[in-house]
């Protein structure tokens, strides 16, 4: 889906942005990880609505939210996150990396707002400051404009992966640039720095753990996750960190089912 189009019915309610991509039932909320946009979700959207009512939130700082937020702070993301289910009501939860953060500090804060929350290649171990170095030089590295979608998906990585990413690109005049500002990003990664168990350890809804066998979580990281006993975990041979995009058929069978799974009886 082309960036300029319209996906759906939007809200500014805060510095981020709530996306209404339509469907009857139970809403889900997806929020994409750093630099991600809302059509980054497309391909999930494009079944999930078949069943469910579909949202993305656009964090502050990314795709069609403020460009420039004075607040990047985990509870800013926090906040933003609970607004947006307040006013969509009780839903399930789906963060993807980065993402995944403020979907799983939201379910510790606000139960009552969170029926089911899924991790894709997300945890609470959060990242470290070699991590926000080696994301602050890859940013940098990167050209400010690109010709078409074509030439910046190659660039971005290839297949669905690159062409998701290419998807949430802003056409200017001369040219296709990133929905973000590269500072901006890299102080929402560096503003989430550190560990936050004691939060993962307080959430009470049903939790579905997807990681990728190519994916970068730690081992250990997922082997202590694993041991919460609302989390029930789904590895998928051959996905990477993106596994939502590079390996859909496995992701839509993980998540449909834990979907299934939580909706309330007829």
């Amino acid at each position: 889906m082309d960036a300029e189009a319209s996906e759906g019915a939007e809200a500014r309610m805060t510095p981020a942005t709530l996306r209404d991509l339509g469907g009857a039932g139970q809403p889900v909320l997806m929020i994409p990880g750093l630099c991600g946009t809302a059509p980054e979700w497309s391909a999930t959207a494009a079944w999930t609505t078949d069943t469910h009512h579909g949202y993305v939130l656009e964090p502050c700082g990314h795709g069609d939210a403020e460009r420039h937020p004075a607040d990047v702070s985990r509870a800013a993301h926090v906040a933003d996150t609970a607004a947006a289910l307040a006013h969509i009501g009780p839903a399930v939860l789906i963060g993807q990396s980065l993402g995944g953060h403020p979907a799983l500090l939201t379910a510790a804060a606000y139960p009552s707002l969170v029926s089911a929350l899924v991790l894709a290649e997300a945890g609470p171990g959060g990242p470290d400051d070699a991590t926000v170095r080696d994301i602050r030089a890859w940013l940098a590295s990167g050209p400010a404009l690109f010709p078409d979608r074509a030439t910046a998906a190659e660039f971005l990585g290839g297949g669905p992966v690159g062409a998701a990413w290419a998807a949430g690109l802003r056409r200017g005049p001369e040219g296709l640039r990133p929905a973000f500002d590269p500072e901006v990003m890299t102080a929402t990664l560096a503003a989430a720095v550190g560990p936050r168990w004691d939060e993962f350890d307080a959430v009470t809804c049903p939790t579905l753990l997807v990681t990728g066998e190519h994916g970068v979580l730690p081992a250990d990281e997922v082997a202590r996750m694993e041991r919460h006993p609302y989390v029930r975990s789904v590895r998928i041979p051959g996905a990477g960190h993106d596994v939502h995009l590079d390996s859909a058929d496995a992701w839509r069978a993980a998540l449909s089912g834990f979907l299934r799974a939580q909706a309330p009886p007829r």
